[in-house]
């Protein structure tokens, strides 16, 4: 391809990707010498790009070579001296001391200062055409391709071969073998981003009991198949909404974007608003390519859940909820958040799926949540639901693959949500009363005292308890520091929390039914954690990016005596699960809730009003987000 037409595919592109950060690329295994291609290229072998997943044990043998392999990811290198400088520009951006503070980039100026230069794009996209394949995009910032082919031209460009996998009952396609580059291509490009369908997976758990089974319309926040259901009058008076919404800070004017590879039925969560007292306020669906429907019931009950939850918090903000599909080399969950990336769409941005740091190396979502953070856009991930265990299914009756944490949620752009639990049981009477408000439905009295969430062996499952420990991939991020946080090098996670216990679950509408449904699990706290950012933007009136330096900020002053109570601390409790031991929760930060779950009014209230004169208003920064299917070209 010439360099004209790259440039104008370029111009009307539909995603970006900036790769690892110094961070990131130090802890990852470096890229090795891999013999010489048939045309006398030396070739550079890309170290961990096997899935974890993918052992010779499980093969099952090779996939026909003219099976398509749909909108993989050819990620692009920083320019030289890129990933120390985007180092001290994010530092910067969050130092009120600094002149580029908060001096948010958009995703061409990012490319300007950070993406790859047009020689060396030109040349990475007439090295994947000469093989045959289709180029699908390019992205904004210059630094990933979008492309699509077949098995065989996989394996011949990139000196691997496809098999397929059976791993817990189920065949998966993955690279046999780690991939190769010609060394002119690995100068230029790091590797392609996944080659396989090892999926990342929602966090939630869907409460089940006699009133969920037998579908009866009756509320549930009084009975089954739960005692206490959370409804969202009852989140805002256990965490102190009343006082914002009462100020007029209800969201509006911020634009919350959830990751999804689903669509979902349409009236689900106008139902839901109407059922709790809540304003009219339609989701906005982003298809990200072709409309994938109703994926499975799994998937859209997550979507379902973080839609109509981030709004249950933050009831004026407007919820895009952007569509992906899955394909059998990418996930549709990385699609979507790169299409959020690259699009700028939203202040905030919400993820409730994860996946092990073992199984992404390297990991992706560093880049991306490094851009998002350049861009001023707010990422809130869920920690996981299986405990120190990270990289085991919910289904799984002890950890196997030793302690890990969530790779979507580790990287130091994004902040973690852990899981607490409601202490009420002793006398419940002082946190409930004994009927729901007829409007609301709400029926919590006061703040709730909370514990480390772990509910092993319960209904939940064997392994089921807040994510959390040490990052195997990054070292300690300048800003965590504080009583509680570990004196060693590495990355802990999660940052925050709020209650996902499945004994007192929270209030969803899904799949289509007119029954509501209970869930626990942290992908109940991301989606409520994002509504409250979504608050405090609003009230700031402008974006305020990565959120971590200013929580760590609050959490050191707070439990050092010298600031205000933002945070409710969890002293008890703990998220070892059977095979994998974890931490135990204790005053300040602890590797099980973070800083603990939040005041919300002294959150907003504590955060720094913006200096206006150094400020772009939110409304001018929100980008591309009008409703519209992006052709996959």
């Amino acid at each position: 391809m010439c360099l004209i037409p790259l440039l104008r595919l370029m111009r009307r592109a539909s995603g970006w990707m900036l790769w690892l950060l110094a961070a990131s690329l130090a802890a990852a295994a470096p890229a090795t010498a891999a013999g010489t291609a048939t045309t006398g290229e030396s070739l550079v072998r890309i170290a961990g790009s096997r899935p974890s997943s993918a052992e010779p044990d499980a093969d099952r043998g090779r996939v026909e070579p003219d099976s398509p392999m749909e909108r993989m990811t050819l990620a692009l290198r920083l320019q030289p001296g890129g990933s120390q400088r985007l180092s001290e520009l994010l530092e910067n951006l969050q130092d009120p001391a600094s002149e580029q503070y908060h001096r948010w980039r958009n995703p061409d100026e990012f490319g300007r200062e950070f993406g790859a230069t047009e020689v060396d794009l030109a040349e990475a996209v007439a090295w994947l055409e000469s093989f045959g394949f289709s180029i699908d995009g390019v992205a904004q910032a210059r630094n990933w391709i979008h492309f699509s082919g077949t098995v065989a031209q996989v394996e011949e460009a990139f000196h691997t071969q496809i098999h397929l996998f059976e791993v817990e009952g189920r065949l998966h396609q993955s690279n046999a073998t780690e991939i190769a580059l010609p060394a002119r291509i690995a100068r230029i490009a790091h590797g392609v981003v996944s080659l396989s369908d090892f999926h990342s997976r929602p966090l939630h758990s869907r409460v089940r009991g006699p009133a969920a089974a037998s579908g009866a319309p009756e509320p549930l926040y009084t009975g089954f198949p739960c005692n206490h259901c959370v409804a969202p009058a009852d989140f805002a008076t256990v965490y102190n909404a009343g006082p914002v919404y009462d100020s007029g800070v209800t969201g509006e004017g911020v634009a919350i974007a959830i990751v999804s590879r689903t669509n979902i039925h349409p009236n689900d969560v106008p139902k839901f608003r109407s059922m709790f007292g809540l304003p009219p306020n339609p989701v906005r669906i982003i298809l990200n390519g072709s409309d994938p429907g109703i994926v499975s019931s799994g998937d859209e009950d997550e979507a379902e859940l973080d839609a109509e939850w981030t709004g249950a918090v933050a009831p004026a903000a407007e919820i895009d909820l952007v569509v992906s599909r899955d394909t059998a080399s990418t996930d549709g969950i990385y699609l979507s958040a790169q299409y959020i990336v690259d699009q700028n769409i939203a202040p905030i941005v919400n993820v409730s799926f994860g996946i092990c740091e073992k199984q992404i190396q390297p990991n992706p979502f560093d880049s991306l949540w490094s851009q998002a953070a350049a861009q001023g856009q707010t990422v809130l991930v869920s920690s996981g639901d299986t405990g120190a265990g990270g990289c085991e299914s919910t289904s799984a009756k002890t950890a196997t693959q030793g302690a890990s944490v969530n790779g979507i949620c580790s990287p130091f752009g994004s902040t973690c949500v852990g899981g607490t639990e409601f202490e009420d049981t002793m006398n419940p009477a002082a946190f409930w009363a004994a009927s729901n408000n007829p409007v609301t439905k709400g029926s919590a009295l006061t703040y709730i005292p909370e514990e480390g969430w772990n509910e092993n062996g319960s209904p939940c499952g064997a392994l089921c308890a807040s994510g959390g420990g040490a990052s195997i991939l990054y070292t300690k991020p300048p800003w965590q520091i504080g009583p509680g946080v570990p004196a060693d090098d590495r990355r802990y996670v999660p940052d925050v929390a709020l209650e996902t216990s499945t004994r007192v679950p929270y209030l969803a509408l899904a799949n289509g039914s007119s029954a509501l449904t209970a869930f626990g699990g942290t992908s109940v706290s991301a989606p409520a954690f994002s509504g409250i950012m979504a608050l405090v933007v609003a009230r700031m009136g402008v974006r305020i990016g990565n959120a971590n330096p200013r929580l760590y900020q609050l959490g050191a002053a707070q439990f050092g005596s010298s600031g205000p109570k933002v945070f409710h601390d969890s002293t008890s409790g703990n998220n070892s699960v059977p095979g994998a031991a974890g931490f135990n929760c204790g005053v300040g930060y602890d590797p099980v809730t973070g800083w603990g779950s939040v005041d919300i009014h002294a959150l907003v209230e504590s955060w720094p009003l913006p200096n206006a004169a150094r400020q772009i208003p939110i409304r001018t920064q929100r980008g591309n987000r009008t409703p519209r299917t992006i052709p996959v070209r």
